[in-house]
């Protein structure tokens, strides 16, 4: 039973670096493997060589397909190409396999005491997170070291050797078996280089080689699980890659003996024949697939057809991938904020036209609109809570509260102003009333003050400048008393007897009190930038005289 433990937590140990390689990889090198990512899909050959590259440094093709669906979801780039890049990272998650498998035993305690040096010195810091990926390395060095240590005893064990001996005989078990691994364990290269180590003297090669197949299978799988929430584009790419490693898994069976019969010529070592099947496997898929990305592709979109929904109506920025890099996830964030601010400014302009035109069908679509308000906050929010404050630097995590601020107010402005259309339905529409010439006047010019500073919000909270956040506060003091001025001469109107005055008098009222709750979210936007710079005051309260 200790062996078994202990073999599970080399194991455990192996994945855990992985991640750390990853994590510290994608940190360091985000934004730049991102920009690679999408300019080099003009042909699907330099997409397959920089799906190979990028996979290489991040050891994870699972997390270059998430990168790229990303992308696709987008429409930065085609599935065509994206699939191309799918079938260079698997090819580079097995080149890193081959090197994993060398004796690289010294190399671990240099980077373990490297990396804990570095971590811990310059923590926060792109220093910081270099030691991340070095302590990874000697995390997984160390981990193949007491793999082959804990299975060497297993192996004596006659229960262990018989439960072995069953996979020998069904080809279709042992591919159950290693995708079952590589999806539980969340690395397909960690499962191969514990078959590797396996294959030395506990399973054999034939075995092994088939651990190995089944290991590619379920990391095609654990792509689909992974994105099964996302939107159809970003489904599209993980599952077109998993028909790749279908077929390839397929085909491979007819060429195993094959293979096997000429590579032994050249190598005996079994762990060696593993991880070169590995590679052989995944160019042979590229190879024969490489020139079939666009039939591929159509096949998908027939399984998998993308939603028709406006880019309006969904999250576009929130890219998964992204969370790894904080400062890369704070600006997908962001960028999802103002286009929620977009859709709330289509609503706010939609309403002067429905109340001159008393358009009932518009004011309907905007009402709807706030339904797509409200998912944008919650998905941005949700985004949000994956990133672990504990990781952000100061600037990010004033920035995080800023977002949050910023989205929580344009909710408020949505909700808001669907009760205004409510009202405007209720009261005017289906009332067949009309405001005066003045108070239709002195309604446009509230109106255009309130684009006005919510464009002003949007600028301030995109560049953060100080001067721009003063004005906009100062907008809030205007408006007030724009809209107790307005809020007088309507009173007068009434004194005098004004027929369209008296019959829309409650909603003109309630209109205008409106359009100053919205205009106070909107500058409130203001408050967090002044607050960083200490421009704001303790409270406006006059203080006692004694």
């Amino acid at each position: 039973m200790k062996h078994l433990l202990n073999l599970l937590a080399a194991i455990a140990l192996l994945v855990w670096g992985t991640y750390l390689v990853r994590t510290g990889v994608l940190r360091v090198f985000g934004s730049n493997l991102r920009q690679i990512l999408s300019i080099s899909t003009s042909n699907r050959f330099s997409a397959f060589l920089s799906g190979w590259g990028v996979t290489a440094l991040v050891q994870s093709s699972t997390a270059t397909a998430l990168i790229i669906s990303a992308f696709v979801g987008r429409n930065l780039i085609s599935l065509s190409a994206a699939l191309a890049v799918m079938l260079g990272a698997d090819a580079g998650s097995a080149t890193m396999a081959v090197v994993f498998s060398l004796d690289l035993s010294w190399l671990s305690p240099l980077c373990i005491f490297a990396g804990v040096t570095l971590f811990l010195a310059r923590q926060g810091t792109q220093v910081g997170d270099v030691g991340r990926v070095l302590i990874g390395l000697g995390l997984m060095l160390l981990a193949l070291q007491l793999i082959a240590q804990a299975t060497h005893v297993l192996t004596g064990n006659p229960a262990v050797q018989l439960m072995l001996e069953s996979l020998s005989s069904d080809l279709m078990l042992e591919i159950l078996v290693g995708a079952t691994l590589a999806i539980v364990s969340y690395s397909s290269l960690a499962v191969v280089l514990l078959t590797a180590t396996l294959a030395l003297n506990v399973v054999g090669i034939e075995v092994a080689m088939g651990l190995v197949l089944g290991a590619n299978l379920g990391s095609g799988i654990l792509a689909v699980i992974t994105t099964a929430g996302a939107s159809r584009h970003t489904r599209q790419v993980p599952l077109g890659n998993l028909l790749f490693k279908l077929l390839g898994v397929l085909i491979a069976p007819m060429l195993m003996h094959l293979w096997l019969a000429t590579a032994r010529r050249w190598v005996q070592d079994p762990a060696a024949l593993t991880v070169l099947f590995h590679l052989s496997f995944n160019l042979m898929v590229g190879l024969i697939f490489i020139g079939l990305t666009g039939p591929i592709a159509r096949v998908v979109e027939m399984i998998l057809p993308a939603s028709r929904q406006s880019p309006l109506h969904r999250p576009n920025h929130l890219d998964p991938s992204a969370l790894a890099t904080p400062s890369l996830a704070i600006s997908c964030a962001a960028r999802e904020a103002l286009h929620q601010a977009d859709v709330v400014e289509t609503m706010l302009r939609g309403v002067i036209t429905v109340i001159r035109n008393n358009d009932q069908q518009l004011s309907q679509e905007l009402r709807k609109l706030d339904d797509t308000v409200d998912d944008l906050y919650s998905a941005i929010k949700y985004y949000l809570t994956k990133l672990s404050r504990e990781q952000l630097s100061e600037e990010e995590s004033r920035r995080w509260t800023e977002i949050i601020s910023f989205t929580i107010n344009m909710e408020q402005i949505g909700d808001t102003v669907e009760r205004v259309l409510l009202d405007i339905e209720d009261k005017k529409i289906r009332q067949g009333r009309s405001f005066s010439e003045a108070g239709m006047a002195e309604i446009t010019e509230l109106h255009e003050r309130l684009l006005d500073n919510l464009r002003l919000a949007m600028s301030v909270f995109l560049n953060g400048d100080v001067r721009d956040a003063q004005k906009l506060l100062e907008e809030k003091a205007r408006f007030r008393d724009r809209e107790r001025e307005y809020a007088y001469a309507h009173l007068e109107r009434l004194t005098e007897k004004s027929m369209s005055s008296m019959e829309t008098s409650s909603l003109h009222i309630d209109l205008i009190n409106d359009l100053k709750r919205i205009n106070s979210s909107i500058c409130s936007i203001a408050y967090p930038i002044l607050e960083s710079v200490g421009a704001l005051a303790p409270s406006r309260l006059r203080k006692a005289t004694p």
